[in-house]
């Protein structure tokens, strides 16, 4: 990879976990940790769960620093235990402060994928990876402090790796933390799971969402209940939708479905050249993610009798009531949800023409419009 690549454990347009001053909205999931801490009860093994974009990694980096920059609980000293904690902050100007934003704290070792032979970023964490760990345990344990692994995410494991980190979690070393990222637990290994605690990080509050996005240098847009709507309490959704103009895209989708059943085929056109061209990948991505998130919100419609609060995009409620009114037409809705969203990640795989797959969709979606007149 180039020196200036995006690290595969930061999000695009956002800072680094490790920089990141402060986590909003996640309250409970740190006075859960803290209360094992205090209590003497540090679990070797930590999954931490939730939707992508909650700030699993930003906890982890600030687990990691709290627990280097923290004298362990049994350490009694002179004057007996000492004093329950109850916060994760650490001064900034804590040498292990400095350290970890330096990339050179030698208690923490930070797993994520890395380049192969070609220089190529790999699409899964490999076994080498999780064995380097062995390494990092041999030059830490002679001066007996705390060590700490991150693994980001635990989700890009492949069996190889899962296999070996499995033995590390059976057979932990001494002052040893692992905290391990997963956006689907359901990945892992079972044994994996049974062998960790887990921390569930929950979306973000409209107004947790606005000040995280703040510190991460994203500007508000004016829209801010329809990008609420579509980042469903995800930082990096917003930041994601942000940068690459999700909300527009979402209003043209919106204006597609306006005329349904007959179709403005022109505008449909457009969407699909704009998505197709060079340099457009992210984008395109983006566009086939809404188109999911467009048809989720006509089924929940139909089977609710009301449509998602807040709205998405102009005039959205209005559009998603006349064409998804019941829940016999929201189940067409989210049968043709699961069709397409099949059919757009075949294209995507076997590279299809991204202007063809995109208005073979709309086509799709077309046809279920005039079904369910």
């Amino acid at each position: 990879m180039t020196e200036d690549a995006l690290a595969p454990d930061q999000a695009t347009g956002a800072p680094h976990p490790r920089e990141t001053k402060q986590l909003f909205g996640q309250v409970a999931a740190e006075q859960e940790f803290l209360a094992a801490f205090n209590s003497d009860r540090l679990h070797h093994g930590w999954l931490l769960t939730g939707p992508r974009g909650t700030g699993k990694a930003t906890l982890a980096w600030r687990i990691a620093k709290f627990l280097l920059a923290t004298p362990p609980r049994d350490d009694d000293g002179l004057f007996g235990a000492p004093p329950p904690v109850h916060t994760l902050d650490i001064d900034p100007d804590h040498p292990v402060s400095h350290r970890i934003l330096a990339g050179a704290e030698p208690g923490l070792a930070a797993i994520t994928r890395t380049v192969n032979e070609q220089g190529r970023l790999r699409s899964e964490i490999v076994v080498d990876d999780i064995r380097k760990l062995s390494r990092f345990f041999g030059m830490t344990s002679a001066d007996g402090g705390r060590r700490v692994v991150i693994v980001d995410s635990a989700d890009e494991m492949n069996v190889s790796a899962a296999n070996a980190l499995l033995k590390m979690l059976e057979e932990p070393p001494a002052r040893t933390t692992l905290l391990l990222i997963s956006h689907q637990p359901s990945r892992l290994l079972p044994t994996i799971r049974s062998r960790c605690r887990t921390l569930r990080l929950k979306p973000l509050s409209p107004e947790d969402m606005r000040l995280a996005l703040t510190q991460a240098g994203a500007e508000m847009p004016d829209q801010a209940d329809h990008l609420a709507a579509l980042a469903e309490g995800s930082v990096g959704n917003a930041v994601r939708l942000i940068n690459l103009g999700g909300l527009e895209i979402y209003a043209e989708l919106t204006r597609i479905l306006e005329s349904l059943p007959r179709l403005d085929r022109q505008r449909a056109l457009a969407l699909a050249e704009a998505a197709a061209q060079r340099g457009a990948k992210e984008q395109f991505e983006l566009l086939l993610n809404l188109i999911d998130v467009a048809l989720s919100r006509l089924a929940l419609t139909g089977a609710t009798g009301a449509s998602p609060i807040p709205e998405a995009a102009p005039n959205e409620a209005e559009i998603l009531v006349r064409l998804s009114g019941t829940p016999q037409q929201a189940r067409k809705w989210a049968e043709v949800a699961a069709t397409v969203t099949a059919r757009m990640r075949h294209g995507q795989a076997v590279n299809l023409d991204p202007t063809a797959l995109v208005l073979d969709t709309v086509f799709k979606i077309q046809e279920t419009a005039g079904q369910n007149r």
